[in-house]
């Protein structure tokens, strides 16, 4: 699979969760749509949206419920891509959706693998190479479902999901002298795309072990022909560190708004 390929798949893929045409992201000019359900859109997205913003870095799909059409197609053709996704400009957007009972929810930015530096499993192998030459008894283990079902604990929290159980298909864990120290696992949040998710124990950070499961994990994905894509906060640094070393790219922005009620529950779990 080469790199456009994956790159027209993830819009593909957008657009069918914003309610577009793929190309919409590439067209140079923004555009406002309202948002619908669609059994198709990655299974963790509740449509339809209130207001999402989504750029593949060269213009903004906005989708929307009907009474933000206007307004918010006023915002997004105001201010320059980048800066409708950044304060001080989106503190206009808030302004706008407080009033209704909305505010700024999720701000996330997501990547896709690199062929040609995954490089077919040479970029996975290098890696792991690197982390096992001083750690002999480290070893590395391709896992599928029956095999990480006893695993729903905290410490494995961001590699699998427990409400959305059913979704984990495949992941790698790294292994101490039989000790389970870190995990990379992947959800099939939609048919054509698997989302990426690592830990790693306190006491086994810094050594690589993420980055050389992630990048296992994403060669063992595309093996499927499916692909794999990583997100996380644009402040989390190590996160970001740890895609750009595992062979993936930064690819697109999201910006998500919901209801304050949904946001103060959030924030009191």
């Amino acid at each position: 699979m080469t790199n456009q390929q994956i790159l027209e798949i993830a819009m593909k893929q957008s657009a069918t969760d914003s309610n577009c045409h793929w190309r919409d992201f590439i067209s140079g000019q923004n555009k406002v749509v309202i948002s619908e359900e669609n059994e198709n859109a990655r299974r963790y997205l509740k449509l339809p949206f209130i207001c999402d913003l989504t750029s593949y870095g060269t213009n903004i799909v906005a989708s929307v419920s009907k009474e933000l059409e206007e307004t918010v197609g006023e915002y997004i053709n105001k201010y320059k891509t980048e800066h409708c996704f950044e304060t001080p400009n989106l503190h206009k957007l808030m302004e706008i959706l407080r009033p209704m009972g909305y505010d700024i929810c999720f701000m996330a930015e997501y990547s896709l693998p690199d062929a040609d530096v995954l490089a077919g499993g040479k970029l996975a192998d290098r890696l792991w190479k690197k982390v096992s030459s001083d750690r002999p008894s480290y070893e590395i283990q391709i896992m599928g479902q029956d095999d990480f079902k006893e695993l729903y604990i905290p410490q494995w929290g961001n590699a699998l999901c427990t409400e959305r159980k059913e979704l984990d298909v495949i992941a790698a864990g790294a292994y101490d002298k039989g000790k389970l120290v870190a995990l990379a696992g992947a959800s099939a949040d939609c048919s054509t795309m698997w989302q990426i998710g690592v830990d790693v124990l306190p006491e086994y950070r810094r050594q690589g072990l993420a980055s050389a499961l992630t990048s296992r994990l994403a060669d063992e994905i595309l093996n499927k022909e499916i692909v794999p894509f990583y997100c996380c906060a644009w402040s989390n640094i190590g996160s970001i560190r740890n895609a750009v070393t595992s062979g993936f790219r930064p690819a697109w922005v999201q910006v998500t708004a919901k209801t304050t009620k949904e946001i103060e529950e959030m924030n009191n779990k």
